[in-house]
């Protein structure tokens, strides 16, 4: 029975992509308004086809320019934030590379950085600025990596020096986010199976993209946390740390239910 939904969801995914591709590049091509908001509609075609309910907690911006600082689990972090709002991603550069994903990438305006080249990066916060300025969304993937969804690792402060140097007031506010994937079939996933979903370390994406297909519905909190900017945290590096502290704080409560006091949720404990 997996497999056949397994396949079914395989052949309606690449049914429904395929046509969004060339829809979304003669949009891009043509300048259109729509290039932003139309990405949004077809992940969220995408979700409901999967099965991934979306649920929502917190105040979203209501414009950009914006950096959003999230938690990364798995490649479903694409879609599932993609439902939310237009937005586009910045992601690492050998992602450009790949074929079918890295064009999905390209499609929704990603903007890919190489971290190990200084002179390149330069270019690149010159390109997340411009973009800034425009007035996007970008979302940022903080800890540099994914992991198994039980946890946050550190957030690299160097990936937030878009928000502004150290000792500048204003600059874009940067909203931490906490994605969790919390339930399968309704019933909560638990330690053991949340890393069914998350794809890191060596896993090759095709594979974990077809598991993922033959298993159930699952659903996934977003929560929005208050936004902050370099100057009212202190520096780049308190920045990382508050954002880190407020996504875990996040993750935390939506996997147990539990919700922190006033407090103890200000501190991102």
């Amino acid at each position: 029975m997996s497999r056949l939904r397994g396949t079914a969801l395989a052949a309606g995914y690449l049914g429904l992509t395929l046509p969004s591709m060339l829809v979304q590049a003669l949009l891009l091509k043509s300048g259109s308004r729509l290039q932003a908001s139309f990405p949004m509609y077809y992940h969220r075609a995408v979700t409901r086809m999967l099965g991934i309910r979306v649920h929502v907690e917190g105040a979203l911006p209501k414009a950009g320019p914006v950096l959003i600082a999230a938690n990364h689990v798995s490649w479903l972090d694409i879609p599932v934030m993609s439902t939310v709002m237009p937005l586009s991603f910045v992601a690492k550069s050998d992602v450009a590379a790949w074929p079918f994903f890295g064009w999905l990438a390209k499609l929704q305006r990603s903007v890919f950085i190489d971290r190990t080249r200084r002179v390149r990066a330069m270019h690149q916060k010159a390109e997340i600025e411009k973009r800034l300025s425009a007035g996007d969304v970008l979302v940022l993937f903080a800890e540099g990596t994914s992991s198994d969804g039980n946890r946050v690792l550190p957030f690299r402060s160097a990936l937030l020096s878009a928000a502004g140097a150290d000792g500048q007031d204003g600059g874009p506010p940067v909203y931490p986010v906490s994605i969790a994937y919390t339930h399968r079939w309704g019933l909560p996933m638990g330690v053991q199976g949340r890393p069914e979903y998350a794809w890191y370390g060596d896993m090759e994406l095709l594979p974990h993209l077809w598991n993922v297909f033959k298993r159930g519905p699952i659903d996934v909190t977003v929560c929005f946390h208050p936004p902050e900017t370099v100057g009212s945290a202190g520096g780049r590096k308190a920045l990382a740390e508050l954002c880190r502290q407020r996504v875990r704080g996040g993750l935390a409560e939506a996997l147990t239910g539990r919700r922190a006091a006033p407090a103890e949720r200000a501190a991102g404990a």
